[in-house]
Parts: structure tokens; sequence; C-alpha cells
């Protein structure tokens, strides 16, 4: 994928200070078109889409979302939590509309691990393909997802 000049613009808005205080790349030194092809080609060699990931990230922040900011636990052997703020953050990509600021944690008891997301960050695999930057504080793995929301390859 090329560095086009729209994805230069979209990375700069992606610096820290200028949408969210730490901004979404870290300290990856990577094009965001290379963010973005490196990413495509690890979800394709999992099995996954962009879509199943987010779905599923999706339905876990709904089941917590009852207990705002309390632990629900979600059957198999799952416990999520959503806290939420005041306000919304618009996309970086420049997508019409806010998200939500919440932070959604999410436990695999049987695994014993964990990971946090947001709902900005849902849109952003589901709409985008973007994980974020290496070293950004809210960068997920695609290997780490499907593992700890025990995502099934796409058929």
């Amino acid at each position: 994928m090329k560095q086009t000049v729209r994805l230069r613009e979209i990375q700069e808005r992606m610096a820290p200070g200028v949408i969210a205080r730490d901004g979404f790349l870290g300290g990856d030194g990577r094009s965001l078109a290379q963010i973005l092809a490196d990413d495509a080609a690890e979800v394709a060699r999992l099995g996954l889409t962009n879509e199943l990931i987010a779905e599923r990230m999706a339905e876990l922040r709904d089941a917590g979302y009852p207990g705002l900011g309390e632990r629900v636990e979600v059957p198999p052997h799952f416990g999520a939590r959503v806290d939420s703020e005041r306000g919304r953050l618009p996309c970086p990509f420049g997508d019409i509309g806010g998200h939500r600021k919440t932070l959604i944690t999410v436990l695999n008891e049987e695994l014993g691990r964990s990971l946090s997301y947001t709902d900005l960050g849902i849109h952003l695999i589901r709409e985008h393909g973007f994980f974020e930057g290496r070293g950004s504080p809210f960068r997920l793995e695609p290997a780490e997802l499907k593992a700890i929301l025990e995502i099934r390859e796409a058929r």
C-alpha cells in the first residue's frame, strides 16, 4: 500500500495531542500505509476479518455495558467492565460523528489474560483495519484479540 497524501494527513491527525493525548501511533516509525498493510496481512494470516474482530469486541462491550463501572460476568468464562467518561472522540480518518469515551476491559478467566479497548478502537478496526501503532497505549495485536476474545476463524 502506498502512503498517499490523504494517508499522510490522517497520520498527522494521529499525533499526540491532536485528537487524543497520547495519539494513535506510539513510537511506531512505520508509515500509516505500512501499519495498515502489515495488520491486514496478519488478520488474513489468522483467518479472521476486521468485521469478525470488531463484532466480537462490540458483543463483549454490550454484555458489560449494563454494569457500567462494575464487572459483569459473561458466559462461559469472561468478565467485562465498561467505564465511560463524558464526551466523544472523532475518528482520525475523518468519518462523520464521534465515539463515546469508553474503556472496555475484558478478562478471559480461563486463560487468565485480559485486554482493554475503546469504542473508537472498535470503529477503527471495523471501518479502517487500524489496530493503532506499536507502542500506542491502545495498540491491539490481532493474535491477542483472537486468543483472548476467542474469535473463531472466518469460513
